[in-house]
């Protein structure tokens, strides 16, 4: 059964375990909000699921009693005893490594397709969303919770006021949505942020095409380096005034006004 607060507290006690302010431990405790995650991530019996920073187990055994396959990525190796009580001889494979530096060929070897389903820690939910995207195209599907504020530029489109260079480059990959938000009362200890559940379902083929991904990747960072700044200053070197032309993409416009498509004829015509 998925970890009430009291248990939380009590397995924490039990373990001498301090959450790490410094890896953003913050400890699912509430039964419902992990079967509503699972739920939500559409995971059902034989799926083969990866979970990043499992912490003690709470969304580890909801997965488990959906049915699936999990490969559970932990970088405190003080947990893991704690993990392995709460798993117990669940289908569940502990792996002790840093996510962001994962080789994710190696680690998820032996399927073709697997969903990540995390309650990923704030300080790295980007780059390892950004990594996880770039690097393991076996993994076609996620659902992570993540702070609002980065779940929201995760799937951000033009007119939203998160919309950046990461909303561009997720686009790119997958399509993204906000499916839902998660109260700070149902942690251990409480954040002072609210979260959001992010589904991501990857593309089988991008929405643009391009001769050069790195080239688009290039421009659309330095267009979003400096916000306020025209795209005549921001590609200053890198897209020239015939460029502007034949992309058809106004110079004096700002980052924030560009589609994925017009990134990508900037990077064609540039």
């Amino acid at each position: 059964m998925t970890l009430t607060a009291t248990q939380v507290r009590e397995l924490l006690a039990r373990y001498e375990l301090r959450p790490s302010k410094a890896r953003g431990q913050n400890f699912l405790a509430d039964p419902n909000t992990a079967r509503r995650i699972v739920r939500l991530a559409e995971v059902g019996v034989g799926d083969r699921v990866v979970e990043v920073g499992p912490g003690i187990g709470s969304l580890t055994v909801a997965l488990c009693e959906a049915g699936a396959r999990v490969r559970a990525i932990e970088l405190d190796q003080r947990l893991v005893p704690a993990l392995r009580e709460v798993v117990g001889e669940r289908d569940v494979e502990i792996v002790v490594a840093d996510a962001v530096a994962l080789d994710w060929g190696a680690v998820l070897r032996g399927a073709e397709s697997w969903s990540m389903v995390a309650n990923l820690p704030y300080n790295v939910a980007t780059p390892l969303v950004m990594q996880a995207l770039e690097t393991a195209p076996m993994i076609d599907r996620f659902l992570v919770m993540v702070q609002r504020e980065v779940g929201e530029r995760l799937a951000a489109h033009v007119g939203d006021d998160a919309y950046g260079a990461v909303s561009v480059k997720v686009a790119y990959y997958a399509q993204a949505k906000v499916v839902g938000t998660v109260s700070p009362n149902v942690f251990v200890p409480k954040p002072k942020v609210e979260s959001a559940l992010v589904r991501l379902v990857r593309r089988p083929e991008p929405p643009v095409a391009v001769r050069d991904a790195d080239r688009l990747f290039a421009l659309i960072r330095a267009g979003f380096a400096t916000r306020r700044k025209t795209l005549r200053n921001t590609l200053v070197g890198l897209v020239d005034a015939d460029g502007f032309a034949r992309a058809g993409v106004d110079p004096s416009a700002r980052a924030e006004t560009l589609t994925l498509a017009d990134w990508a004829r900037l990077a064609d015509e540039g």
